[in-house]
This record gives structure tokens, C-alpha cells and sequence, in this order.
């Protein structure tokens, strides 16, 4: 583990250099009436691995004066004024993109509270869980923090982005804060139930008030954590089914080998009965084309269990071409029953008779069916075709049979 550490700590050449450029950036904006820069992520944190060059920076506005306004529009005035050359990137609201000796900033207009019920934007409670975690951490809780993160990187759960639907940084922070250690959080995870509620902060009284409490969006993910300085939201609400799994059964396997921390590159000789399609992507921002991109993949699943396939397992990975794999039964009996009406449906049931007059009528369970011949019953023969279908090969150019 102290290898591991060694090799994820930012050296520290690397933190003067952030620290140097980090300080010439935020001194444009200081001593301005009513703005104020602070410095945010896993680098004001002190949670951020070696290798990160992305510094997140609010410039908070005052909130008696900018409440109900576009800040996103003070902003971008603000940067061109400080002659900053920077790019819009477009959200739920604006923020900005300016590099600098290979270092991404990332300028975030927010409203200045302390109380999260004032925020008008999501992004207004950013500071506050950076007060959070640096009230709530010493040195040894920020490395087994960072333990956490490179864990997550190396098995691809890193990452709440729509095309990842991993854990966010933040979660990971919480996380190893509530359990009080890296390896206290692995021996709990392997007792994890199939729907996992947290409240790190104890706003509620019980898992049934929290239930009660969220609304439905909020509490669809199979791992509730309820945000320690926002009572109602669930800072793992976009964690997806497959993410959740995937992670408790990584700890369940994980032995202590420091081969757990370094990420792979995916073997595909090692993937036996596996059906693989590699997938020419669009054209696109990372996050849209990674989005649908996945939104195809789960759709391809629903659409192969629908065929009456049954799915062992299934993923993709995206670096130039994105590949899609799955692991399902071999092949489909070539007889399928099609099922009709129950027989006391006798409307229904005299139209299902005129559909397949000719065909042999059999009951089953209270129910009519016919014998079909499917026309296809090679798993990847049947795949294939659900990767052609319009509404799932809208989002990528195209794909082909890799192995």
C-alpha cells in the first residue's frame, strides 16, 4: 500500500507548479467589490492524485446583489475584461475553460452562501463540500482517500459522467470519511445490501424518513448517500446498477495485491464465450457521444433479453472505437412460443385466430399460443442485428463483428 501511495501522491514539483500558476490566476480576480475567488476540487481538498492537472475555481458572487441574475453573463464579461482567453461550456449553467502551461482551469461562476437551501444551481454547493472534507479530513484520511480514487480509476468506476455513471469524487471523499479508513470502508462494502442507504451527517432519524424525504428521482439508485451539507439530495443518485455491482464484487476480490490499483488495458483473448463489437463512435463532445453511446449498450441488453437470451454479463470500454461485449446463452431454441390472449378473452381470441389461421393453436397456463421459426438463433447473429436497429445505430456510425 505504501508503493501505491508513493506512486498517486502529486510530487512536489508538480503541486508549485499548480500552486504557482493557481495563485497568479486567482490574483486577477482579487480585491474585486462583490466577487470573490476560492480555489475548489480535490487540489484545495487536498484529495487529488499525481498526474492531475485540472484546477477547479469558483468566483463567487455576492448574493444579496447577483440572486436571480445571470452570473454565467458577469462572468464571461469579467474574464474578457482580464483579457483571459477562454471557451463556454454550455450546462445547466455556463461556466469556462482557460489553460495555461498545460493546466486546465476550470472557472465556475457560483452564488455566495452558506446555507445550501439558498443555492439556485447546483454548482452554489461546490464550496461547501470543500469546507466539508477539509473540516472533516487529516493527512491520513486524504490518503486513504486518494487510495479510493486510484482503486475506482484502475477498474474503470471512476466517474459520474453520464457515459460513466461511476462514483464522483465527492462520493469517494464522503465515503472513506464515514467509515473512518480505506480498508474499514472495504470490509463494509462487503456487507452492502442490493439497495445501501448512508446518512453520514444524520439529518434523519431513519432510513424510512429518508425514503420518505426523497423524491423519486433522487432515490432510484441502488446506493442512497445523503449529502452531509444538503440534506435533500443524494450525492450517488447517478451511480448506475452495473457500477454498484461491479464495485462490491472488485472488494470482494481484492486480496491486498497492488495489481488492483493499476488499470489494465482489456485483454480480449481472455474473454471466452463473449460476443465483442467494436463500435465507430460520432463526431462529438466526450460527454454526448459517451452518452449515447451508452444509451445504446443498454439498450442492446434490454433488446437481447427481450429476444429471450439471457445476459451473464456485459460492458464496453472507449478509447478510438468503443467495444461493446456480452455474454449470453450460445443460441435460442429454433421453436418459439407466441403467445396470444387467455382464453376467456374471446374478442382478442377471435382476432388471434384470424391472424394465424392455418397455424396449430396450443394452450398454456390459461393462455393461447402458436409454434414460431425464429430466423435467427446464433447469439451473435441476433446481436448484430439488434446493433442495426435504427434507434440504437442513431448514436454511433457504425459496427462490426470483432470476435
Amino acid at each position: 500500500m505504501k508503493d501505491i501511495l508513493k506512486n498517486i501522491l502529486p510530487k512536489v514539483d508538480e503541486l508549485d507548479i499548480l500552486k504557482d500558476e493557481t495563485n497568479n490566476f486567482v490574483k486577477k480576480f482579487n480585491n474585486l467589490k462583490y466577487v470573490t475567488p476560492i480555489v475548489g476540487g480535490s487540489y484545495a481538498k487536498g484529495t487529488s492524485l499525481s498526474g492531475n492537472k485540472e484546477i477547479d475555481l469558483f468566483i463567487k458572487f455576492d448574493y444579496n446583489k447577483y440572486s436571480n441574475k445571470d452570473i454565467s453573463s458577469e462572468l464571461k464579461k469579467l474574464l474578457n475584461r482580464k483579457k483571459i482567453k477562454f471557451e463556454i461550456i454550455h450546462g445547466s449553467r455556463d461556466y469556462f475553460h482557460f489553460f495555461s502551461k498545460g493546466i486546465l482551469f476550470e472557472i465556475i461562476p457560483v452564488l455566495d452562501i452558506k446555507n445550501y437551501k439558498y443555492a439556485e444551481n447546483v454548482t452554489d454547493i461546490s464550496p461547501l463540500h470543500v469546507s466539508y472534507v477539509k473540516k472533516n479530513t487529516n493527512i491520513k484520511l486524504k490518503n486513504d482517500i486518494r487510495l479510493l480514487k486510484q482503486f475506482c480509476k484502475a477498474n474503470r468506476l471512476y466517474g459520474a459522467e453520464s457515459h460513466i455513471r461511476g462514483f464522483s469524487g465527492y462520493v469517494l471523499e464522503v465515503l472513506v470519511i464515514y467509515y473512518g479508513s480505506f480498508n474499514k470502508l472495504l470490509n463494509s462494502v462487503k456487507k452492502w445490501s442490493s439497495k445501501e442507504i448512508l446518512d453520514p451527517a444524520k439529518h434523519y432519524s431513519s432510513k424510512n424518513e429518508i425514503l420518505l424525504n426523497l423524491i423519486n428521482s433522487k432515490k432510484s439508485s441502488p446506493l442512497i448517500i445523503i449529502d452531509p451539507v444538503q440534506k435533500n439530495r443524494n450525492i450517488a443518485a447517478g451511480l448506475s446498477d452495473k457500477s454498484f455491482n461491479d464495485f462490491i464484487n472488485l472488494i470482494k476480490k481484492y486480496d491486498g495485491s497492488n495489481n488492483f490499483f493499476y488499470k489494465k488495458d482489456i485483454n480480449f483473448k481472455k474473454f471466452k464465450g463473449y460476443n465483442i463489437f467494436q463500435i465507430t463512435p460520432h463526431n462529438g463532445k466526450k460527454d454526448i457521444v459517451g452518452a449515447k453511446l451508452l444509451k445504446s449498450l443498454e439498450k442492446t441488453k434490454r433488446a437481447i433479453e427481450n429476444k429471450g437470451l439471457k445476459v451473464y454479463d456485459y460492458g464496453w470500454e472507449w478509447t478510438d472505437y468503443a467495444y461493446f461485449w456480452f455474454k449470453t446463452d450460445k443460441k435460442l431454441p429454433v421453436i418459439k412460443k407466441h403467445y396470444g390472449p387467455k382464453v376467456d378473452m374471446k374478442v382478442h381470441l377471435k382476432k388471434f385466430k384470424k391472424k394465424w389461421k392455418g397455424k396449430r393453436l396450443y394452450r398454456n397456463n390459461g393462455r393461447y399460443y402458436v409454434n414460431m421459426r425464429r430466423d435467427k438463433v446464433i447469439s451473435k447473429n441476433i446481436i448484430e442485428d439488434i446493433l442495426e436497429r435504427d434507434d440504437i445505430k442513431s448514436n454511433f456510425v457504425k459496427q462490426k463483428i470483432y470476435k
